[in-house]
Order: C-alpha cells, then structure tokens, then sequence
C-alpha cells in the first residue's frame, strides 16, 4: 500500500514539475504560434492561391502558377541576382573587418574602450540618422568623401548610391560599416575566453604574430565564426531597411533585393499570392545555405 502511494505522489510531483516547466516556455512559444508559425503556414497556403487582399473576392486556387510566374518574371530574376551578389560580397567583408576590429581592440592600446564605443555606436544608432549621414558624405556633388577625391587628382569620382555602377558597392560598404560593430563584440568574446598558455606554447616553439594569428587565434575562434557566418548570411538574404534608406532598390533595378520584390509585389501591385511564392523561395534559399553550412562546419570538426 504505502509503495503504491509513493508511486503516486511521485507521479503527482513529476506532474507537476512538468506544468511548472511549460508554464515557463509557454509564453514563447504561443509568441512564436502567433506570429511566425502560423503566417507562415498561411504565406505557404497562400503561394498556390491568387489573391488581391480583397475581403470581397477571396483566394482562388491557382495551383503552380505563381511558381511557374517566377521563370518569366525579370525583375525576380534580377532581384534574386542581386540578393546573391549582395550576400557574397557583403558576408566576408563584414566578417573579415569584424575580426580584425576586434583583434586590433582586444589589445592594450590607447583608448580602447572608446573605439569599441564608436565602432558599436552606428549598429546601435538609428538606421534612419546613420543612412542620412552617410548619403551626405558620400553625395556625389557636395559629399566630403567626393571633394577629397577631387583634391587628389580624381576628376571624375563616382556617382556612389545614385550611379549604376556603384550603387551596390556603396550598399555593400554601408552594411559592413553599420553591422561590424555588433559582430565585433562576439569575435572580442571569443578572443578573450582564449587561454594565453596556447600563446606562450607558440611563442616557445618560435611562432611569430601571424603565425599564432594562423593557427592559435583562428582555429579557437572557430565556433565564433560560424555563428557569426550564419547570422551575418541570414541578415544579407532579408534585408530590406538598408536598401530603402540608402538607394531605394535604385537605380532602376540595380540593387533591387527579393525582400524588397517581395513588398512591392505584396503592397504595391497586392498581388499576395505572387508574394508568397517569392517569399518561400527566398525561404528556401536561406534553408539550403543553412544546412550546408551546418554541414560543412561538422566535417571541419571532425
């Protein structure tokens, strides 16, 4: 008797840790339900439907054919173009200028603490402000990055957001500029839960700066990197402010990116089942890049 009264009160305490526990991720995870499970199971529905928004006319039906859209459709295709070129400029520049940043901070210089200050300050600062200040230095005619170049010699310097051949570089050397910061503090994290003995082995055996730079720092900082890899690559495939604030998909087409096809398709021409189409694809694109970055970390761990 008293065993099958303990099995039960076990039972009842197990019970009720259980609820304890799910109370507390409860709240998170109806957040997540609601607003991001949930629309996107609609956004896959709503990709094989044609629909204007209209509460008058609902969704029809349309089965493919707004996957089969996307083969003719240019300015996807030069949208998707872009968003790639984008993410592979943009991915190792922030990540290279980021270490280096954060390698050049983590050491005993002059001040350290204020640069790491300003090199964070425009990841925080509002992208509206920094967007605004950036289009003024760099403006074409009065821009004091344009009259410095004319002062060297540059009689023709270039056209940066407004001028087709280089509006994606200047949206590329914002965005490393205004994220660095952000991932600069996490290559300083990992810099310094790095054990100073693995430095003064290599420095025993003859190793010089670069060479502990090679094969101390980068390989303890291999975790750190592909977190940031990921995020950094996730980021470059959404973004959307940036590109408004800067260039505004412009000049005509030249820097148009599929999340800002996606929104002129959506609330512009309200064609909300295109919409969705395009948007599962920039999912699956985020997803397959994902996964092979996954898998590539796990064969240089093994």
């Amino acid at each position: 008797m008293s065993t099958h009264v303990k099995t039960v009160s076990s039972k009842g305490r197990k019970r009720r840790n259980n609820l304890i526990a799910y109370s507390f991720i409860a709240p998170n995870f109806i957040g997540f339900a609601v607003f991001t499970l949930v629309p996107i199971l609609m956004a896959v529905g709503l990709s094989f439907m044609k629909w204007n928004g209209s509460a008058v006319q609902g969704p029809q039906f349309v089965g493919l054919a707004n996957y089969a859209k996307l083969f003719t459709d240019s300015r996807f295709k030069q949208a998707f173009i872009n968003t790639v070129i984008y993410t592979v400029a943009t991915v190792p520049l922030t990540m290279i200028t980021s270490l280096l940043l954060a390698v050049i901070l983590n050491q005993k210089i002059f001040a350290r603490n204020f640069f790491r200050t300003i090199s964070f300050f425009p990841y925080v600062a509002s992208l509206v402000a920094v967007a605004a200040v950036w289009n003024a230095l760099f403006s074409p005619e009065k821009g004091p990055v344009n009259q410095v170049l004319r002062a060297i010699g540059i009689s023709n310097p270039p056209g940066w957001a407004v001028d087709s051949n280089w509006a994606m570089a200047t949206l590329i050397l914002f965005s490393v500029w205004k994220n660095m910061g952000y991932y600069m503090i996490m290559y300083l994290a990992g810099l310094q839960s790095i054990s100073p003995e693995l430095y003064e082995a290599a420095g025993l055996d003859g190793a010089n700066t670069v060479q502990k730079f090679r094969y101390v720092t980068l390989p303890q900082l291999g975790n750190t990197s592909f977190l940031v890899l990921i995020m950094v690559t996730i980021q470059c495939f959404k973004v959307y402010d940036v590109v408004l604030m800067i260039t505004n998909a412009g000049p005509g087409t030249k820097t148009l990116v599929l999340v800002f096809h996606i929104y002129n398709v959506a609330f512009k021409q309200w064609d909300l089942g295109y919409a969705s189409a395009i948007s599962m694809v920039l999912f699956l694109m985020v997803l397959i890049v994902t996964i092979v970055q996954f898998r590539g970390e796990k064969k240089i761990s093994n």
